[in-house]
């Protein structure tokens, strides 16, 4: 993977996943110059350049207006969007991680997503819906047929992947569940030759404390900002 491409890739995550591995859950603004994730996946869309007032307009017009959207970077929107939630985040480049496989992970899918939106709503890990798992690699750990962790895939931008929807039911935290799939779900992402990376909220001190002594390196401090487009006047 080339370092500079890969490092172009993190810094516009959605849009290059968009553009990407991700094409057949995407859809495009009128001038192609944004695009957001299926609304039923997540709800994450990305702009060519943050800085041109016509990739916010297109985005505006992809989404709708007085409608929300999620986006993440290091951008500003112009006047007129309404900013809901601005959540400062953490960007971890995972390429050192010891990736390998979890014996006792599960692989989930379409049939599971129940007792994983179940898990979801009792953690907060971040947004998950019912086409999520459609995204990536899914793993879980099943205690007497419960689900009681998982981790898995969003984003894919070019040459990485992100590992997302990390949690673990409080009854069973403690265990090192959640730092065995994520080393699982990096297994299966280095044999794809991709490499692993994260996002989190720079607030959730004990996650990033965890991922960091996994192998994760800070590489930038992204913002999550939950955006409402603008309302055409007349």
């Amino acid at each position: 993977m080339s370092t500079e491409t890969g490092a172009r890739a993190l810094d516009n995550p959605v849009w290059s996943a968009l553009h990407g591995a991700h094409r057949d859950v995407a859809e495009f603004g009128p001038a192609g110059l944004a695009a957001r994730y299926s609304t039923d996946t997540t709800p994450f869309a990305g702009l060519a350049d943050p800085r041109d007032p016509r990739a916010w307009a297109d985005l505006a017009e992809l989404v709708g207006p007085g409608r929300s959207v999620w986006v993440t970077g290091l951008l500003t929107p112009p006047p007129g969007w309404e900013t809901t939630v601005a959540l400062p985040g953490v960007q971890l480049d995972g390429r050192a991680v010891r990736a390998e496989p979890a014996p006792d992970a599960v692989r989930l899918g379409p049939a599971d997503v129940p007792e994983m939106l179940e898990l979801v709503a009792l953690t907060r890990p971040g947004p998950f819906l019912d086409r999520t798992v459609e995204l990536g690699t899914y793993l879980g750990v099943r205690q007497g047929g419960r689900l009681v962790a998982m981790a898995g895939e969003r984003m894919r931008p070019a040459g990485w992947s992100e590992l997302s929807a990390v949690c673990t039911h409080p009854d069973h935290r403690g265990r090192g569940l959640a730092a065995r799939l994520i080393r699982a779900v990096a297994a299966e992402v280095r044999e794809r030759g991709e490499g692993p990376f994260l996002h989190a909220a720079a607030q959730n001190t004990g996650a990033v404390r965890l991922y960091e002594s996994m192998g994760f390196a800070l590489r930038r401090r992204p913002d999550f900002l939950g955006l409402r487009t603008p309302v055409k006047e007349g």
